[in-house]
């Protein structure tokens, strides 16, 4: 496959009814940043595009809770982001926002073209309005029960408990969360985007990229896969906050979210580039690449490619190297809960540490599987190996060249086998990282770019030339040069990784920034060259810090705003009520169900037989955890396949308004079948 041209290279839209997080960082943000620092420094052609995604019902929502408008909702927090983003080093070309003219005009042109190619189906449909709030609902403004795993609060577009995908219509007692109140069904009108139609085209291009990292391709194939495969998707919404739709009698009516948000990418394009955008993202020579956390792979994959392939002038995506989900201290991050690290107070807590953060990040990232952020975990990182071992092994040569030659770098005499294959590790080190940054493996990159400094500080430490300068100057001589290499090469090939650390190493050094290609050399720092002594790169960071933010942490997801309990459903008769049939078990085995996040097969005696049970408590419970478990079951459910595995029954479980799941069980020990009653 030839080279591309240039590089289109985005980062998904942040949200903005709130600050960014380390989850976002890790699963998007910082390996785009390395990825597009590292094309860069090979002489690329790229843009780096972003902004702030401003529309849709969740922006409502926050403003609705102020008490202010969407407007300054999203003024507040777009200007919040993109400080803490600079702050940080993710060096966009661009980070615009939807709210913008020239997002409007391009989302509005594209709606336009594709209406006027007759790709959308017009359909009168009922949904849900809010009769007391006097509006029609969005999927994220009903919720109710699921049908398939009988969570109460599921949303009006998925499970939060199980993960299936909703229609508002699918729910059992549906409520509106802005009043409460039984929503009625209404008539209206909206525009559907057939992907029924078009799932030919789409399966043929999602499999003509099985480069693509495992768990995209086999998110993607499951989705295409799935029981009635792809369905016609609305692209417009009953709202009153977004881009109103272009067609006479569509009053009231807004795009669908989806729809204009990853259009934000062409738009912002065409600000950062007035009339040279096309080439883009219409040039076969462009390599387009989007960045994104795994939430976001369906719309990136499939839908978005839909999109571009009814327009029929733009080129599709080539990479989508999501990552998956990072946690925080063994549990999911929640911005709702506070239970979060925010970038923006990281930053004002670690004043010129933004590299301290971006090296725990990456070495934890979860490009693969979910990872875990732990306070502990960044102190262990900071100090045994940014301190201990890179920090150290800068100081160490920077001190002893001041000491012994002024900081002049001194003329090595001959070589020795351990000076050799220090010097082909300096050679090699860039083909090396860099083939890893091309296959998007951040955290082995990272590896091998530490593998420097590691055998920096062991050669140093072996060589000794402390001692050596008194029996053998020629030799110390021979062995400063060679440490003052590994400094350089570090400088040079940490600019993707640890921007902030690589500029102040250069300035210490006297070198400027080289391309990537031109780092594969055994001599960065000539012989006779001046070198300052520089500054410590790194700080230790003490346990009072560590015990702090763990506090910070456990106070603030304590200060939440309280939600208020659920209300009483309406009353049933006692009939209805003596129908279930409820009983003590235990569980005896538990394991978590493929490719999904909350489901747990669960087996359960329940005193007359032993039964499967698929319950969506992964993300509050290990399986090892609960083997033995004494739980209460509804025994008389009718039965229900969830991710392929028959579930019969459902476990009770007490849910408190933070969101914590307790098994409702005896007070003590009972037999397995005993009824509840």
């Amino acid at each position: 496959m030839p080279e591309p041209k240039r590089y289109t290279v985005t980062a998904a839209l942040p949200y903005a009814n709130g600050p960014v997080h380390i989850g976002h960082l890790a699963g998007c943000y910082l390996p785009a940043d390395i990825y597009v620092r590292y094309l860069r420094q090979k002489g690329k052609a790229v843009k780096f595009i972003c902004g702030s995604d401003e529309h849709g019902v969740a922006i409502i929502m926050k403003a609705k809770a102020e008490g202010i408008s969407p407007q300054e909702v999203v003024d507040h927090y777009h200007e919040t982001m993109q400080t803490a983003f600079k702050g940080l080093g993710i060096s966009f070309d661009i980070y615009s926002r939807t709210s913008r003219k020239i997002h409007h005009e391009t989302a509005s042109d594209f709606f336009l073209k594709l209406y006027e190619k007759g790709a959308f189906t017009e359909k009168e449909t009922e949904q849900y309005y809010d009769p007391e709030a006097e509006q029609f609902l969005a999927d994220r403004y009903i919720e109710g029960e699921c049908p398939n795993c009988h969570f109460p609060n599921a949303y009006g577009d998925q499970c939060e408990n199980c993960g299936t995908s909703l229609s508002p219509t699918d729910l059992i007692e549906p409520r509106s969360r802005l009043s409460g109140a039984t929503p009625e069904r209404r008539k209206t009108t909206h525009w559907f985007l057939p992907l029924d139609h078009l799932s030919g085209r789409i399966k043929a291009y999602v499999q003509s990229h099985k480069d693509w990292k495992p768990n995209v391709y086999g998110q993607c194939m499951s989705w295409l896969d799935e029981s009635g495969g792809l369905q016609a998707r609305s692209m417009t919404r009953d709202l009153d906050w977004g881009i109103k739709v272009p067609l006479p009698d569509a009053e009231g009516k807004v795009l669908y979210v989806w729809f204009d948000a990853p259009i934000g990418y062409i738009s912002a394009t065409k600000e950062l580039l007035g009339d040279q955008w096309e080439e883009w993202w219409k040039d076969e020579d462009t390599s387009l690449i989007h960045f994104i956390g795994k939430d976001n792979i369906v719309f990136h994959c499939i839908i978005f490619p839909a999109m571009l392939m009814e327009h029929g002038e733009f080129i599709l995506p080539d990479q989508v190297p999501a990552n998956e989900f990072l946690n925080l201290e063994g549990k999911k991050i929640s911005t709702s809960r506070n239970w979060a690290v925010w970038l923006h107070e990281y930053l004002d807590d670690f004043p010129d540490q933004q590299d301290v953060l971006r090296y725990v990040l990456c070495a934890a990232a979860p490009e693969t599987k979910d990872n875990d952020f732990t306070w502990k975990d960044f102190q262990t990182r900071n100090n045994s190996e940014l301190v201990a071992i890179y920090g150290n092994f800068v100081n160490r040569v920077l001190v002893l060249m001041q000491k012994y030659y002024e900081g002049v770098v001194p003329k090595p005499g001959s070589f020795t086998d351990v000076d050799r294959e220090l010097l082909n590790l300096l050679e090699s080190s860039p083909e090396k990282i860099g083939a890893s940054l091309e296959q998007y493996r951040f955290r082995e990159a990272l590896n091998s770019y530490m593998q420097l400094a590691r055998a920096g500080n062991k050669y140093l430490a072996d060589e000794e030339p402390w001692k050596q300068v008194k029996t053998d100057p020629q030799r110390t001589q021979t062995i400063l040069y060679l440490a003052t290499q590994v400094c350089a090469a570090l400088a040079q090939l940490g600019e993707p990784f640890l921007p902030f650390t690589s500029k102040k190493l250069r300035s210490f050094l006297g070198i400027e920034l080289l391309d990537w290609q031109a780092c594969a050399r055994q001599e960065f720092v000539a012989a006779g060259q001046l070198v300052s002594k520089g500054e410590l790169l790194f700080q230790k960071v003490e346990d009072e810090k560590i015990d702090l933010e763990l506090e910070k942490l456990k106070q603030k997801s304590m200060e939440k705003t309280v939600v208020p309990s659920e209300p009483l459903k309406e009353e049933v008769a006692f009939d209805d009520f003596a129908k279930m049939d409820i009983r003590t078990g235990t569980i005896l085995s538990a394991e978590p169900v493929p490719k999904t996040d909350k489901l747990l097969k669960l087996t359960v005696d329940i005193g007359v037989e032993k039964r499967t049970i698929v319950s969506g408590i992964a993300e509050h419970f290990k399986p090892e955890d609960i083997i033995g478990q004494q739980v209460s079951v509804l025994a008389n459910l009718a039965p229900k396949k969830l991710r392929g595995v028959e579930s019969k029954g459902m476990i009770l479980m007490a849910e408190n308004n933070s969101g914590k799941l307790e098994f409702v069980r005896p007070g003590e020990s009972f037999e397995n079948g005993s009824v509840i009653r």
